[in-house]
């Protein structure tokens, strides 16, 4: 796979398409084989006990496959979720986190793959996510 847009293009994107969260993520690079996103954490992503909450996560590792399809395929801001398994692998420490997202097969309805997270302040990884995003079909115009 060929990424068809770039950092910038997807940045764009985000501000035109999902300005609610423009200022949340940060996808820092883009591979032949997906993405990597940096997710800003805050005091509103925090749960009690001072670890960053389980849907935070879920929203990094569903905005990370996001940005890997879209990179691999153009902007179709019309891509869904279908399907996400998130398991927790231990609690991160406050902080941002970093998550690579893998494409293993793109089609042309369906993209598959995987994302791991892991905290700036530790490599080892605090959750792992499958993910399965549906791909509206081309229409004519």
């Amino acid at each position: 796979m060929k990424p068809v847009m770039t950092i910038s293009e997807l940045h764009d994107l985000i501000d035109a398409e999902f300005p609610q969260v423009k200022d949340q993520f940060d996808i820092t690079a883009i591979h032949d084989d997906g993405a990597t996103v940096r997710m800003f954490i805050n005091d509103s992503n925090l749960r009690p006990g001072g670890t960053v909450s389980g849907p935070s996560m879920f929203a990094l590792a569903d905005c990370a496959f996001y940005m890997a399809t879209l990179a691999m395929i153009g902007p179709e801001a019309l891509c869904v979720t279908t399907n996400c398994s998130i398991d927790f692998m231990r609690k991160p420490q406050p902080g941002d986190l970093v998550a690579d997202a893998r494409i293993l097969k793109l089609g042309k309805s369906l993209s598959v793959g995987d994302v791991l997270i892991h905290s700036v302040h530790d490599d080892k990884p605090v959750a792992r996510a499958s993910l399965t995003y549906s791909i509206p079909p081309k229409r004519a115009i």
